[in-house]
């Protein structure tokens, strides 16, 4: 007997917060181990990456990060569309386990309304900044689509 496959599409669209809510009880439920947890496909060409700040910059804190994306489209958290995707930025952290949603917090910032930029309020000192592309229920595609992680200096 195979492990338990969770598969939304053949029981129709389930989508924004409560889709990602039911993922994870189920997730939670059945055990990590015990589940193949669904992912997006992507196409290969497909590349997230910072317009700016760059790596090595000194910035002001307020500041505006802007997200660019290459292959992809961007859509909506909860919006099922092939070959797209929306942005979460992860700032001082690792990035997240894979195959699971992406956690919201301070470290991992949501911008599942399709947004491609953000001001940032960094206290004064060295931070990291890495891009990666969530699907509709917020979950890393099946192969991520990440940015390099780039180091910035807030000056005080």
């Amino acid at each position: 007997m195979g492990r338990p496959c969770i598969d939304f599409r053949s029981r129709g669209r389930i989508g924004g917060w409560f889709g990602v809510g039911i993922l994870v009880l189920i997730v939670s439920g059945l055990g990590v181990a015990d589940a193949e947890v669904p992912t997006s496909s992507r196409p290969d060409d497909a590349q997230v990456y910072f317009i700016t700040p760059a790596d090595g910059d000194v910035v002001s804190s307020p500041f505006v990060v802007r997200f660019g994306l290459k292959g992809m489209g961007v859509a909506p958290a909860g919006i099922e569309k092939a070959g797209t995707g929306h942005h979460h930025l992860v700032v001082d952290a690792d990035l997240p386990p894979a195959g699971l949603p992406i956690p919201t917090n301070d470290h991992y910032r949501h911008f599942g309304k399709g947004q491609t930029e953000v001001t940032l309020d960094l206290p004064p000192g060295a931070h990291t900044l890495q891009l990666l592309l969530g699907d509709h229920f917020h979950i890393p595609h099946g192969r991520p689509v990440v940015s390099e992680r780039i180091s910035i200096t807030v000056k005080k």
